[in-house]
């Protein structure tokens, strides 16, 4: 019986092994990016996000696990057919959200380039959960959120037009700027904007160009986007 309840809970195609791993591999990517470029382990503000990432990822992934695990496996890896472009695109925006933590680690940990006052931290900290929860919010809907842009009729895929998907088109690249933009602000770094407004630059393109592909390729979305009008920001874009 306990064999059988764990199986319901955990997806076919979850690596729990993998999972620990990834556990203990985000503090040691912590502690070669973001410590070691500060020049000390005393960073409080490091620790800080270090502590407040850990706790929305990991709760994050108890709610998905919950009300839609085969999107933690969609997302587990890259698929069969993803576009070309969309390779290219990512090959850019990985390396400007990585390089976030230690530019904000040489600004604020070590050099204190660009001071700023603390309450610029709370901004940020709110953008940084705002973004997160909207993504969650996505992926919880929509068990086609993969990590990359392909039409998967492997899977089946149909429009999703319920939760956030009412009310904007893509609303994980809204949740993903957000996030950009916190992470920066939340350690207190204005030099870590440059990299974080590449990624939300990057982010841009991408959802004209998946925007683009998808009312060409999956059928109903040209509906759904007479419906939904705006990709990004209503009213707006």
């Amino acid at each position: 019986m306990a064999a059988d309840s764990d199986s319901e809970k955990t997806p076919q195609g979850i690596n729990r092994r993998r999972l620990v791993l990834d556990l203990i591999g985000l503090p040691i990517f912590f502690a070669l990016f973001m410590f070691l470029p500060a020049g000390t382990w005393t960073w409080s503000k490091g620790w800080l996000f270090m502590f407040f990432l850990l706790v929305v990822v990991s709760a994050g992934f108890v709610v998905l696990q919950r009300v839609n695990p085969e999107v933690i496996v969609a997302r587990s890896h890259f698929h069969k057919g993803t576009k070309q472009w969309d390779r290219i695109l990512l090959g850019f925006y990985f390396p400007s959200m990585l390089a976030i933590v230690p530019i904000a680690a040489l600004d604020e940990g070590r050099f204190h380039w660009f001071p700023v006052p603390w309450w610029i931290c709370i901004v940020g900290y709110f953008l940084l959960l705002a973004g997160m929860v909207i993504v969650t919010w996505a992926e919880a809907v929509n068990k086609f959120f993969e990590v990359t842009v392909r039409i998967q009729t492997d899977r089946g895929q149909a429009v999703i037009d319920t939760g956030p998907y009412a009310i904007m088109r893509h609303p994980g690249y809204v949740g993903g700027i957000l996030t950009a933009i916190g992470m920066p602000l939340s350690l207190g770094s204005l030099w870590a904007l440059i990299p974080a407004g590449i990624a939300s630059l990057v982010l841009l393109v991408r959802t004209h160009w998946e925007d683009q592909t998808l009312q060409t390729e999956l059928s109903g979305y040209r509906e759904y986007a007479l419906r939904v009008r705006y990709k990004l920001i209503p009213g707006i874009w």
